[in-house]
This record gives structure tokens, sequence and C-alpha cells, in this order.
């Protein structure tokens, strides 16, 4: 019969995103959520000790002080002290906590974890072409060495001849170099029927391991020296997208620096369902676990199977990305 421990731990198999914040490593995210539900599993009911019958030999009182006393046998219930929690230790020792796309220490957002048979499924996301929204927060004037705004300071220029619509010209050159670079790993004759239905629908995408891609770009925020920037790509590190922030700055004949990356969606995780530091808890794991179940169930089975359901997620390009993509294939 399973303890109360493996009951519980079963409900929380399976995936779930917690929110990353900047300046900690994603190791300490993750063997954090580990220790606590380590805590958690150890803190439910333990199993009864098993009993077994053993057979005592006591001495028998007699009358007279100086007869001898008898040895007798009787039976008693004894626990069995071999698998009493105090020897053995802890039901849960060790339990198995994979990490889905990770994050740098500078980055913060979304990060997708797994517990037990769940990790498995990791490995699917990894392999499918899941999209990832990013938001990212850029300053106009500054250049550094490893384009973040924590980097050493290698240029300083004027930024006052930079205005909206030159940041949107040079995002739509970018995004439409970017789109060549999907038609090209997508292994699709650009001139077929099938090319053409694949990118009306969005369904355009590179087969195997490719370059990082911006699928979407657009400017959310602009007030200079600061910009905040929404991006969908894939196949992207944080680095990259720290990298795109210094050469829009180029293209605008200025610099540019990042000062922050974060990431608001991972294939169908959002940033709304992500457990902050305070709800790394098994009792909140299970709850994300089970809703988890829950969407799953309704987007149905084939959606691990079919990767190209997964780009139609969160998708923040407009029509008139959709066009241009029916011009190019053109």
């Amino acid at each position: 019969m399973a303890t109360a421990a493996i009951r519980l731990f079963r409900k929380l198999e399976g995936l779930f995103c917690v929110y990353k914040p900047p300046g900690v490593h994603w190791k300490l995210v993750r063997d954090t959520v580990e220790t606590n539900l380590l805590k958690g599993l150890n803190d439910t009911v333990p199993r009864p000790v098993a009993r077994e019958v053993r057979f005592m030999l006591s001495q028998s009182s007699t009358e007279a002080s100086d007869a001898p006393k008898a040895l007798t046998l009787s039976a008693a219930s004894v626990p069995v002290l071999s698998e009493h929690p105090l020897v053995t230790g802890p039901e849960f020792q060790q339990i198995q906590v994979g990490v889905g796309h990770r994050l740098d220490t500078f980055s913060s957002g979304v990060l997708v974890l797994g517990v037990g048979n769940a990790n498995k499924v990791l490995n699917d996301l990894h392999n499918t072409r899941v999209t990832r929204d990013y938001t990212v927060e850029g300053e106009f004037g500054v250049a550094t060495a490893d384009f973040s705004n924590q980097g050493r300071i290698v240029e300083r220029s004027t930024y006052e001849h930079i205005t909206r619509d030159k940041l949107e010209r040079v995002m739509a050159i970018l995004q439409g170099a970017n789109q060549k670079a999907l038609f090209m790993y997508s292994r699709v004759d650009m001139r077929s029927q099938e090319a053409y239905e694949m990118a009306v629908q969005g369904r355009l995408g590179p087969e195997e391991k490719s370059v990082p891609i911006l699928l979407g770009l657009r400017c959310i925020r602009f007030e200079p020296p600061n910009f905040t920037l929404e991006i969908q790509c894939l196949n992207e590190t944080q680095k990259y997208l720290r990298k795109v922030v210094h050469e829009i700055g180029l293209e605008l004949r200025s610099t540019a620096v990042c000062k922050g990356v974060r990431r608001t969606r991972d294939g169908w995780f959002t940033v709304h369902q992500a457990l902050t530091r305070n709800q790394w808890t098994s009792a909140e794991v299970m709850n994300a676990v089970q809703q988890y179940h829950v969407n799953k169930k309704r987007r149905g089975t084939r959606e691990l199977k079919d990767p190209e359901l997964h780009g139609k997620e969160g998708d923040i390009t407009t029509s008139q990305n959709k066009a241009n993509r029916r011009d190019a294939v053109n």
C-alpha cells in the first residue's frame, strides 16, 4: 500500500513553471524548489512501523526464595527497528527536478521545471519547435563590452536624433532578415503550395536546430533614452537578445545597451502561471501540476507530437507579418 508521501509525489509529477528573479542562477532556483518539495514530502504522515512477533525468555518467580527460577517462553509483539524512521532516515532523500530552457543569471522570467517522469517531457520540449516571448529593456547612448548595463563601458554617444519611426524601420529590416533565415532553415520549397499554406498559417519554421531566429519584434515603449521591445523568437539565448539591442543602436548611428531581459512565455507556459518565490511549496506546485494536466487534455495529446502547433500560442506577430510571409513566398 502506497504511503502518503508516495501519493503526494505522484501528484507532483508533471511540468510547472516558476518565476526566476534576476541576479539568481537557475541552479539555485532548481535546488531551492527541490529542497522545498523534499521537505513537503517528508512532512507527511509517516507509515506505521511494522511489528513482528518474537518469543521472549523470562524467569518465572516461585514462592520459595531458595528454589531456582524457571525460564519460560512467551510471545510478544515488538516493532521492527530496522524499518524505524530513526534508522532508515526520511522516506524521500532525493527527487529529480529537471529544467527546461534555461535563463542566465542576468535574465528573469518563466523557467519551466519538471518532477519525476515529467523530465522525459522536458526532452520533448527541447526537441519541438516552441516559441518564446521576451520583454527586453534597452537604453541608447551607451555601449558596454558584454552588451548589458552591468558591463564595462566602452563608448558613449548621442541619441537625440533617434525617433520612434526610425527605430521601427530598423526593426522591420531586422525582422525581414530573420524571415529569410526562417525560410532557409525550414527545408521547404518556397515555390510550392505547401510553403504558401504553412506561411499563411504561421507554421513555417526550422526543422532542426538552427541559428537564433526572431519571429516577432515590436516596440512597446519609447521614452528616449529608454525603450522596451517585445520579441518572439526560436533557438535564442539571452546573450543574443542583448546583442540585438546593441545592433539596433549601431543601425541608428548610436549605441545601445540592454538593461534587462524578461521571458514572458515559454511554449504554453506564461508569466501569469509562474510561481513566485513564496509559492515554491509542495502544495502550490501540486496545484500548478494539476492545472498543467487539465490544460494538456484541452490541447489534446497530439500537441507534443506535432511541433507545428506550438508556434501558434502567444504569437505577437500581426496580420501584416502574415502578409509579408505570403509576399516572401510568392
